[in-house]
């Protein structure tokens, strides 16, 4: 594997380097979230009691269920405050399985953990119009995780050959460092279905 080959700056392979160093990886995760952008939408269809502006997060087969959801809802919310709270967490939980089930991903209930800082950031971007936080951002953190397992590969490759402890080091670094740079190019160069985890088998060197 040759390494400037394999890190050429292409934009892309930037965002998705540093996207893997910030963030775990089941990203996608944040859309189960009481704070992600599919209950807040669902929040918002609420208030206007209107449920166009939620079916784009689901498959044109499941809008039916989605629309008994949400005016079952709609109906029950009118009982008083508990009943709202009930209908509305059914009504949410519904359209969140919905929508991981059509992207390929489980769904294991409502969260009330906070959207992912860097999903915050994609999505303040998307809203503002610009990419240049985020790929500042990414460019930066992919760039300090290769510099330092490279830093580290190259040193320990000095010694490599003093003794058998010292190869052995060499080795768990040379195999940390290509399989890093070898997640970044099968990431940049394969589809990534959303929800999915992605993670690609290697043989030990």
């Amino acid at each position: 594997m040759v390494f400037h080959r394999l890190i050429a700056p292409t934009a892309a392979l930037v965002l998705l380097g540093g996207f893997m160093a910030l963030a775990p990886m089941n990203a996608g995760a944040h859309c189960d979230t009481m704070s992600g952008p599919v209950i807040s939408t669902a929040r918002l269809a609420l208030d206007k009691g209107d449920v166009t502006p939620v079916l784009k997060w689901i498959k044109p087969g499941d809008e039916a269920e989605v629309r008994a959801a949400f005016k079952q809802a709609l109906a029950v919310r009118k009982q008083g405050k508990a009943a709202k709270e009930l209908a509305d967490k059914s009504y949410f939980e519904t359209l969140v399985r919905l929508h991981r089930a059509g992207e390929g991903a489980s769904y294991t209930g409502l969260k009330d953990t906070p959207v992912e800082p860097i999903i915050a950031k994609t999505d303040a971007a998307i809203a503002q119009g610009s990419i240049d936080d985020v790929t500042k951002l990414l460019t930066e953190a992919m760039a300090k995780q290769l510099r330092e397992k490279f830093d580290l590969v190259s040193a320990r490759a000095k010694e490599a050959d003093k003794n058998v402890e010292a190869g052995r080091e060499y080795v768990e670094a040379y195999v940390d460092f290509t399989h890093y740079v070898e997640r970044l190019h099968s990431d940049i160069t394969a589809d990534v279905v959303h929800g999915a985890e992605h993670a690609p088998s290697h043989e030990e060197e």
